[in-house]
């Protein structure tokens, strides 16, 4: 059948469009678009078709749930959440343009996919309300662990000497400190107040174990605390160490008193001057004085010397700490007086031991102090010839046998004379002990040794008026020594002298390079 319009008449159809026609604007369409994207999911791209930019906003969603989780303390960094809600906002702006005039696959009615989107934004904000309890869950547990590294550092702490283990303190009462101050709402911090009671009684454990000078700076440790911790975290802790720490200062300085340390002034002043109102503190002058009463009988014991050396101790001691003493200065000035007084009165025994011990250099300078010390001493008069007896033991040992009476007098007449232009002090011991001086002779002069070394040397015998002294002595040997007068370092010389009834004697002395004597 041929065309019946002709070769030249035909006609052609007109190509179809590349895509479907943009739709009517729909501001409900785009709301639910932008509020599907809300989601995190890209729904509301997917809506549209577009499924690069709805993997774009999954793969956003993943990277944050990889970074958020697990739930930690530390949260979700700031930038990266910052990043995401941008991404969101984004999301939702561009998809509210693309799904202005662009229809929906499903469903086709706007409407319903803005109900579908409202819907779906109960995921990402349930979401966020179960991270965050996850997050303070995290939050609390890292909190108790802290706690727990604070008991560690206290348990391991307790295993040492205070003074090594006094940084391990410091750093779990840091952790503790913080806890209750910047975390006061948290399950840690409600356990505070327990463990700062185990840490009080952790640091005091030498006070319990009655280990009293060791307990001394742990306590005070303690009494340093509350300037660190809030008052509600401590309650009655506060006052904890305070009578432990006066009782500790006491105890300490009493059992260094009895054992003769040094230290126990210090413990007793401090015991005063930080608990001046404290039982412990009423204590201290009594012991004080305790001590003082016990060296005085340990002056009649078996070792007086070192009973009158605690004395002088104990006086200048005693009045160190009365000068700080407060109310107990009283007290502790009379035990100070006491020992003073005791110490003096004990030379006495102690130059006797000195003397029976043969310690005769030691002797001789206690009993002159003893003399010097005591002007009413009631046993001032032996002291002396005790002195003198020790000074003529020192050059003659034999003469130290006895101790020298105050015996005075008897039978025998001797004459001592001195042939020596120098004052001559002669003292003598024996039966009778005694000493006195000679002037020099005018007309004497000092011996050469070859003059002494001749046949016939007899000094005193130039019938001069020669200075002397006659004494009457009994029956017995007496041991002389003559000396210069006031020249220590000249060399005494001595005789020892067997003294007969029907005898008279005579001593002479004279000045050689060394003193002689003759009878």
């Amino acid at each position: 059948m041929s065309d019946p319009y002709g070769p030249h008449q035909g006609f052609a159809v007109p190509p179809m469009p590349s895509a479907p026609p943009p739709a009517p604007p729909d501001g409900g369409r785009a709301a639910a678009v932008a509020v599907l994207n809300l989601s995190g999911l890209g729904l509301g791209y997917a809506l549209l078709r577009r499924w690069v930019l709805t993997a774009a906003c999954l793969a956003a969603t993943a990277v944050l749930l990889f970074v958020a989780l697990p739930a930690d303390a530390d949260g979700v960094p700031g930038a990266a959440l910052t990043v995401y809600v941008l991404l969101l906002l984004a999301a939702a702006v561009h998809g509210a343009i693309a799904g202005l005039r662009t229809r929906l696959t499903w469903p086709g009615r706007a409407p319903l996919a803005l109900l579908l989107g409202v819907l779906l934004l109960t995921v990402p904000a349930g979401g966020v309300v179960w991270y965050d309890d996850a997050h303070e869950e995290a939050v609390q547990q890292a909190l108790l662990d802290r706690l727990d590294q604070a008991d560690h550092l206290v348990t391991k702490a307790g295993r040492h000497r205070f003074a090594t283990a006094r940084g391990d303190y410091g750093s779990a009462l840091e952790i503790y400190r913080d806890l209750a101050a910047e975390h006061s709402g948290s399950r840690a911090a409600a356990q505070v107040p327990d463990r700062m009671r185990s840490f009080y009684t952790t640091v005091g454990a030498a006070y319990g174990h009655q280990e009293y000078c060791d307990a001394i700076e742990p306590l005070k440790y303690l009494r340093t605390v509350p300037r660190f911790m809030p008052k509600k975290e401590l309650g009655s802790l506060g006052q904890w160490p305070d009578d432990r720490l006066a009782t500790s200062l006491y105890e300490c300085g009493r059992a260094g008193l009895t054992a003769g340390q040094a230290d126990w002034v210090t413990r007793f002043d401090d015991l005063l001057t930080t608990f001046p109102q404290s039982g412990p503190a009423a204590k201290v002058a009594p012991a004080v004085d305790a001590a003082v009463k016990k060296a005085e009988k340990d002056v009649d014991g078996g070792a007086p010397c070192a009973a009158v050396e605690k004395l002088r101790d104990l006086n200048t001691r005693i009045t160190d700490l009365s000068g700080s003493a407060g109310s107990a200065a009283d007290g502790l000035t009379q035990s100070a007086d006491r020992a003073d007084r005791s110490g003096d009165a004990g030379e006495y025994a102690c130059g006797v031991d000195q003397y029976r011990d043969r310690d005769f250099d030691a002797a001789q300078k206690t009993m002159e102090q003893y003399v010097s010390d005591n002007r009413n001493g009631k046993n001032r008069d032996r002291a002396k010839k005790i002195a003198i007896g020790a000074e003529v033991a020192q050059t003659l040992p034999a003469a130290g046998k006895k101790l020298p009476t105050t015996a005075s007098g008897g039978s025998i007449t001797v004459t001592v004379k001195n042939d020596s232009p120098d004052d001559v002090t002669v003292l003598y011991t024996g039966p009778v002990t005694g000493s006195f001086t000679l002037k020099g002779c005018g007309s004497c002069k000092s011996y050469g040794l070859a003059d002494t070394l001749r046949i016939g040397f007899k000094p005193c015998n130039g019938g001069k008026n020669y200075p002397q002294r006659t004494l009457s002595l009994p029956v017995g040997t007496t041991y002389f020594v003559h000396k210069p007068h006031g020249d220590s370092t000249a060399t005494p010389a001595s005789d020892t002298a067997k003294l007969r009834s029907g005898y008279i004697y005579t001593e002479c002395a004279y000045t050689t390079r060394t003193l002689g004597s003759s009878y």
